[in-house]
């Protein structure tokens, strides 16, 4: 059942475990309601891609994820013919002296389905919900590779020569998101609604910390998390997000610490910072100076 309001919508994303603000969870309801795609952008490790995953389970449906890269092409997101058993149909076909028809080679059973016509036909498992598409970090794929997905992004449909225009009869919620290793073509952007996704506040980082790591005592948390707030002020390569905030605390908790001290950070930076310039940034006097800075 689809959420009827923007309350509904963060209370729905709440019981993922995900902590959405109210301007994201504005967005999505009207994503949701206008059957409009939605473009995120955002630094990575801001929930771009759990956003995605929370709504796909809080609406009851399978996740489908379509990962970019450079030279992605329509076989990989798509769809491709099964070759094999096409020539194998064949022969049997010609075995028993019969001519098959082309079209007859050109049908759902031979066609191999991958992300993006996935999205477009109806989940038997969940029929009375739209699917979840998420095309991910799209930054990274090819600019022919964007002008391809026009056609999907504004009019949920596809054409495939050998069998005509495949339309979807309920549009997914298609979610595209961006790292901003590039810019992403306006054409693309004005097809979608759009959301810049930043680090999320202490208060509700708290909260997602809490949920995902409970084995870390609340205190400790408090401390992680204005260590990592912190931390992320100063001249990174690559600021740690949530996920290597949860994953710390983690990690802490696992070591049977209760209480930061300069020790127990350097010990465990690696889980925070993946990059060797930023953990050399991250020396012993920096790690002793975030530590004793005042909560904010």
């Amino acid at each position: 059942m689809l959420p009827a309001s923007i309350d509904d919508t963060i209370a729905l994303l709440a019981r993922q475990q995900y902590f959405a603000d109210r301007e994201t969870a504005t967005v999505v309801y009207l994503a949701l309601r206008m059957q409009r795609p939605l473009f995120l952008e955002g630094e990575p490790g801001v929930g771009k891609t759990a956003l995605a995953q929370a709504m796909a389970d809080g609406l009851g449906t399978r996740l489908l994820r379509l990962q970019c890269y450079e030279g992605l092409d329509i076989a990989s997101a798509l769809y491709e013919w099964d070759y094999p058993r096409q020539i194998m149909a064949l022969r049997l076909a010609e075995a028993r002296g019969e001519r098959p028809a082309q079209q007859s080679l050109y049908h759902d059973d031979f066609l191999l389905k991958r992300p993006l016509l996935e999205s477009l036909l109806p989940d038997a498992a969940a029929p009375n919900v739209p699917r979840v598409l998420l095309i991910d970090e799209i930054d990274r794929a090819d600019e022919p590779f964007e002008a391809f997905l026009l056609e999907v992004l504004a009019d949920y449909q596809v054409s495939i020569p050998e069998i005509g225009t495949v339309r979807a009869e309920r549009p997914p919620l298609i979610i595209a998101t961006s790292n901003r290793t590039r810019e992403v073509h306006d054409a693309l952007k004005r097809r979608c609604l759009y959301q810049w996704m930043g680090y999320p506040g202490r208060e509700r980082e708290l909260q997602i910390v809490a949920a995902r790591a409970p084995e870390a005592a609340a205190a400790l948390q408090q401390q992680a998390i204005d260590f990592v707030h912190r931390l992320r002020g100063i001249d990174l390569f690559k600021a740690p997000g949530i996920a290597e905030a949860i994953d710390w605390c983690r990690a802490l908790a696992t070591l049977g610490v209760t209480e930061l001290d300069p020790q127990s950070v350097r010990d465990t930076l690696g889980v925070l910072l993946k990059y060797q310039d930023d953990l050399a940034r991250a020396d012993g006097p920096t790690i002793a100076d975030l530590l004793a800075r005042p909560a904010s």
